[in-house]
């Protein structure tokens, strides 16, 4: 195999479930490419909305800061590439199918996950490039996930909420357990909630990790339409509003501040108000404008996701009217979505995603899953660019379109919009 596109389509065929949870065998093919800690300092970062974004706040400061920084993230939106950063960069196709062979050499005949690999090569590249700070974005839960085989200097649950119920529980207790399992004994958990679940605080408590709580150990408000503030005992620095919109970005921007904070190295605040003016992060209430309408995207997926963007749109008023565009996965909670946003949305138009493969929904089966709700009458349409085409048509000068709902709904649309 020689190029990045046939090593994608191996590993994705060696082994049988998509999703297997568990540390066993990722930690065994770990040992044997001596893979040990990725960067001289770590940030892991889970939870279940905000995860990229404070991922891209960290990034960003730490590089403003002069750092080597290196970033794991996923899923991607149009390049397998997006997953790894270093120094700012994608990795490029070379880099990728290099450590791609160097994770096959080590695995033997041991299965491994699509995403196990990509983990892996990831830890494999960073492991090579004295890094000053590498940033690992969990992929589902925490405890299970595969990135969890590094112990991380600090661990960060930006948000938690029901997604994933399959796999994680089905209530806040449950899911905030898993998610509890990327912290370590004695080190730094920062929670980007006021109230997370007991679950967390409890575990926390019982290794001996220090939390450190949104509006309880550190603190964030706005000053006026330009500037906001974040503060906590002893010291305080006044910064730009994020480049990212969305109101949920301001705590995510918070977020990713205390998580550099708790590494007790110092930062510049030069390099905070930088890292937080500069960050950008495609697919996050990414806007666009054709012919006087404005098309906004992103990837919000689940009921928590939905009710942002509800609030983002009533904060946002300057618009006429707003159409929605929505595809989403077959295991997600599309019902909760849909009457997250039932007000304010002049007209539904829904589409298949059936490039997802066993996760995805044709229009028919998608539109089923709807009955009953505001979306029940929504135009039908097999794709995302057919329906983005209808919306647009339908849309007036100064009317928006809100194409939301998965990485794979967004993606489709942005082969479109770029």
């Amino acid at each position: 195999m020689k190029s990045l596109s046939d090593w994608l389509a191996y590993i994705e065929r060696q082994h049988p479930k998509t999703i297997a949870m568990g540390l066993e065998r990722v930690r065994e093919v770990a040992g044997r490419l001596s893979l040990g800690k990725p960067a001289r300092h770590v940030i892991m970062v889970g939870g279940t909305n905000g995860k990229g974004s404070t991922v891209t706040f960290t990034e960003a400061i730490a590089r403003a800061a002069g750092w080597k920084t290196g970033a794991y993230t996923s899923p991607h939106l149009l390049r397998y590439n997006e997953r790894v950063r270093i120094d700012g960069r994608d990795a490029d196709d070379a880099a990728l199918v290099t450590a791609f062979e160097a994770v096959e050499a080590a695995r033997a005949d041991t299965p491994l996950t699509y995403f196990e690999y990509g983990t892996l090569a990831a830890l494999w590249l960073f492991q090579r490039a004295a890094l000053d700070l590498a940033i690992l974005e969990v992929g589902l839960g925490g405890r299970l996930d595969a990135v969890n085989i590094v112990d991380a200097d600090v661990a960060v649950i930006t948000t938690v909420d029901l997604d994933h119920q399959d796999y994680l529980g089905d209530d806040r207790e449950k899911i905030g357990f898993e998610k509890a399992g990327i912290a370590r004994a004695w080190k730094p958990l920062v929670l980007g909630e006021d109230d997370p679940p007991s679950s967390v605080l409890g575990h926390a408590y019982a290794i001996g990790a220090s939390t450190w709580r949104a509006n309880n150990d550190f603190f964030f408000e706005r000053i006026d339409d330009a500037s906001w503030q974040w503060r906590e005992v002893g010291y305080e620095v006044a910064l730009p509003l994020p480049k990212l919109v969305a109101p949920a970005q301001l705590r995510n921007a918070a977020t990713a501040i205390a998580a550099l904070r708790a590494l007790d190295v110092e930062i510049p605040d030069a390099a905070l108000v930088e890292g937080v003016a500069n960050a950008s992060l495609p697919g996050r209430l990414q806007r666009f404008e054709r012919d006087g309408v404005e098309i906004v995207v992103d990837v919000g997926h689940n009921p928590q996701a939905a009710r942002e963007l509800a609030a983002w749109l009533r904060a946002d008023a300057t618009a006429g009217r707003t159409f929605a565009v929505y595809a989403a996965l077959a295991d997600k909670d599309i019902v909760g979505v849909v009457n997250a946003l039932r007000e304010g949305i002049a007209g539904w138009y829904i589409a298949g995603l059936e490039e997802a493969g066993p996760r995805g929904l044709d229009v028919e089966a998608f539109a089923e899953r709807l009955t009953g709700t505001a979306a029940s009458e929504a135009e039908r349409h097999a794709d995302v660019a057919t329906a983005l085409a209808a919306a647009r048509a339908q849309a007036r000068e100064g009317d928006r379109i809100l194409v939301f709902g998965s990485f794979f709904t967004v993606a489709a649309a942005l082969s479109v919009l770029q």
